[in-house]
């Protein structure tokens, strides 16, 4: 029995509605993908001085962190204790000196007993520094009103005319105006 080849008006509606191939699936998202050598990574190199940025003023407190960053954790070869390099703003290197022994006992706690014995101090400009926290809210711009201007000029009537009287009066009007 010899088959008929279908028309082109027949392969078309065919080809419409059926695919000879299964379309394409999706490639997987890339965190399921890679989240075992991430976890595998992270146990065997630890969390870093990446992991030390972003809790670096709950480590080491508000006043050291204004200070200091977390550059690098250096880890020797053959395993064991790495060193813990940081920056530091210019002079405050004695200071953080000093506190060598408390800021390595605190980030151990954070990175896990035995991570880090060594601290190296770089003397240099912080690239990301901590603020110390909001702003103060700006004081009020403008001329006092009438009644504080006189109170001010009554509190100055003793004081000579002369430069010293007008620095003073500008002084009472910043003074005032921050109350």
């Amino acid at each position: 029995m010899v088959r008929q080849l279908p028309t082109a008006a027949e392969a078309a509606r065919i080809l419409a509605e059926k695919r000879s191939r299964p379309p394409r699936r999706p490639p997987p998202p890339a965190g399921r993908a890679l989240r075992a050598t991430l976890k595998a990574l992270d146990t065997k190199f630890g969390k870093g001085a990446d992991g030390l940025k972003g809790h670096w003023s709950e480590i080491v407190g508000q006043q050291l962190a204004r200070r200091t960053e977390p550059v690098r954790v250096s880890t020797p070869r053959g395993g064991g204790a790495g060193s813990l390099e940081i920056r530091v703003d210019g002079p405050s290197a004695l200071l953080i000196q000093h506190q060598a022994g408390e800021i390595l006992s605190r980030v151990n706690l954070f990175l896990g007993p035995g991570s880090v014995e060594r601290l190296r101090i770089v003397q240099g400009p912080l690239r990301n520094p901590v603020r110390a926290g909001p702003r103060p809210p700006p004081r009020p711009k403008g001329p006092l009103d009438a009644a504080r201007e006189q109170e001010l000029s009554e509190s100055l009537a003793d004081v000579p005319d002369g430069p010293l009287k007008e620095s003073l009066r500008r002084l009472g009007r910043e003074v005032m105006r921050g109350r």
